[in-house]
């Protein structure tokens, strides 16, 4: 019976989330700008930042977030971003459409132009940043608490498949990799999985406080990249700074040519870039298959007519399906595989040499 209950709960939330994905495609369709369908417009629409969280199955309501900007002549301004909907000018401001600030608050100056201000806003995105990194604590606070009260007791339910995954992160990965360093720097790459893994999972949910699409943005990926490269690097034993200035082969591959030398500093930046590239390309490239499969419905039904649209939904809805099904399991694989990475760039950062 439990298992029939967990089932059909897990059929209803994977439904609501392809409904969503479907009110998110079917925005432009059905308002009166346009009959056509601009399938690159709803998907950016749908993944890009904004500074308000859209209301489930009602896209002219939206949840307002702080705007906080530094106009021209030094001065700070707050207010939340419901001020600014639908073009509305406020103090000053405005979210400008096209050109080279779109979707981002402008200052309108007395000559009309625009004027791109110090922006501090607490934009979806930024407050997404926020809700994955208490689920976090929640969840690291769950398990500690649980040994806090309870001793080495076995944990149970939820709390128990947390340590199971934990103890698969840290036994087979991390020690494994790092070895006796491995307490030192286990709990920064175990809060990297986490992290990673409640953002992937966040992102593919469509009702609030799900919805943005952290790890499919660039700087969020690209800071994660950066912290693993200054860990790494800031901790790198003096052998592993030798090999990068004068590496252990022959004379002439690294003097008077530095050919090594160039060939390890590029290396340095490139294992960071692979980070961060690797991950934005897969959360992204996931989420905009959903909306496309999602997109078919409409673009069939402008195309040949309201039936053919009609019989396009069932076979777009179970493709939308399969994939959100997918993405879960993308998310995790993506949140180890940078997890993994990670633990063997830093590993890779103390080597020592054979005689210690």
């Amino acid at each position: 019976m439990k298992k029939a209950i967990t089932a059909i709960i897990a059929v209803v939330i994977i439904a609501l989330m392809a409904l969503g994905y479907s009110q998110a495609a079917s925005h432009r369709a059905h308002s009166g700008e346009s009959a056509e369908v601009n399938p690159q417009e709803i998907i950016f629409e749908h993944l890009g930042d904004s500074y308000g969280w859209e209301v489930p199955f009602s896209h002219s309501t939206r949840i307002p977030l702080p705007v906080i900007v530094r106009t021209q002549d030094g001065s700070w301004h707050a207010f939340m971003s419901s001020r600014l909907e639908d073009g509305a000018q406020y103090d000053g401001f405005q979210i400008a459409k096209g050109g080279d600030y779109n979707n981002k608050v402008v200052q309108i100056l007395p000559d009309g132009s625009q004027y791109r201000p110090v922006d501090l806003s607490i934009t979806k995105n930024v407050a997404g940043i926020f809700i994955a990194a208490l689920v976090v604590m929640l969840i690291v606070f769950k398990v500690r608490n649980w040994y806090k009260k309870n001793g080495m007791k076995a944990p149970r339910r939820f709390t128990a498949a947390l340590e199971l995954v934990v103890d698969f992160v840290y036994t087979d990965t991390i020690r494994p990799i790092m070895g006796k360093e491995a307490p030192k720097y286990g709990p920064y790459l175990l809060t990297v999985f986490f992290f990673i893994l409640t953002m992937n999972l966040l992102g593919l949910i469509v009702i609030f406080p799900g919805g943005a699409n952290l790890t499919g943005n660039l700087a969020v990926t690209a800071v994660l990249a950066v912290i693993t490269f200054l860990v790494t690097n800031l901790t790198g034993t003096k052998h592993y700074w030798k090999e990068m200035f004068w590496p252990d082969v022959p004379t002439a591959l690294k003097c008077p040519v530095p050919l090594m030398q160039v060939i390890e500093i590029f290396g340095i930046f490139t294992k960071p870039i692979a980070l961060m590239i690797r991950l934005f390309a897969n959360m992204m490239g996931g989420h905009m298959v959903v909306i496309v499969f999602m997109l078919l419905i409409f673009i069939f039904g402008s195309m040949f007519g309201t039936l053919v649209g009609g019989v396009m939904t069932p076979l777009s809805v179970a493709l939308s399906l399969f994939m959100l099904l997918l993405d879960v399991l993308v998310s995790f694989i993506q949140a180890y595989v940078f997890t993994i990475l990670s633990t063997m760039f830093i590993s890779m950062a103390h080597v020592h040499a054979h005689g210690e």
